[in-house]
């Protein structure tokens, strides 16, 4: 579990964006459930949920509706993660279907819920996301493959692997011998995101330190 929630007296920070009130009011009653002291904001559009996120940019977790007046789709949700990286983004959506569910993953999103989920369901997936893990639908409790990388950044050993778009970017530079820190400054994340993503990486090629993970992704990935 993300560390916030267990530290006394201090309250674990969501932003919970959807355009509808009713949907908002049933999934504020699952999140209270994460944290003994939980502060809860609202956002009903993308531009609230981008003003609301630049207000708070200590926001542990931002649950963000697929789609809202201001973007449709995915485009959204890479615009969200392209201003603030490093706020971890679960997305709800009534879709199910699969191509939005590999989209929002390799847009950078740990985790996607459909709204037809039972609270128990939701609020497992939240505390999995907290752990570190990414969460899917379609996967069932794993991380989720992500899309296939662009082009001239091939990894053809660890298309299977189950790493996402991200993870797929900080295993490249975790290849070749770059700290954590320095993974952190040409992302443009915060060393405790790179450390989730390490951590992932890890269970995903199954190795249990950095240096038995350098050999192996030296081995499949091209560098």
């Amino acid at each position: 579990m993300n560390a916030r929630t267990s530290l006394p007296g201090v309250p674990f920070k969501v932003l919970l964006a959807d355009d509808h009130p009713l949907i908002r009011e049933g999934v504020r009653h699952v999140v209270t459930h994460l944290a003994p002291r939980i502060v809860i904001l609202d956002a009903h559009d993308y531009p609230s949920l981008f003003a609301q996120t630049a207000l708070h940019p200590d926001l542990d977790l931002a649950l963000v509706d697929l789609n809202m007046p201001g973007f449709v789709g995915i485009q959204g949700i890479a615009q969200y993660r392209s201003r603030f990286p490093d706020i971890p983004l679960v997305v709800l959506s009534a879709s199910e279907a699969q191509q939005d569910v590999r989209q929002v993953i390799g847009a950078g999103a740990l985790g996607y819920i459909p709204k037809s989920s039972s609270p128990e369901v939701m609020l497992r997936a939240l505390r999995q996301v907290l752990d570190g893990h990414v969460f899917t639908p379609h996967y069932g409790n794993a991380d989720a493959p992500a899309a296939p990388p662009a082009a001239g950044a091939a990894i053809p050993g660890l298309l299977h692997a189950g790493l996402t778009a991200r993870q797929f970017d900080v295993a490249r530079l975790l290849a070749r011998g770059c700290s954590n820190k320095t993974i952190a400054e040409l992302l443009a994340l915060s060393e405790a995101t790179v450390k989730v993503h390490v951590a992932a990486i890890f269970r995903a090629i199954e190795v249990s330190n950095r240096t038995e993970a350098v050999l192996v992704l030296q081995r499949l990935t091209q560098v």
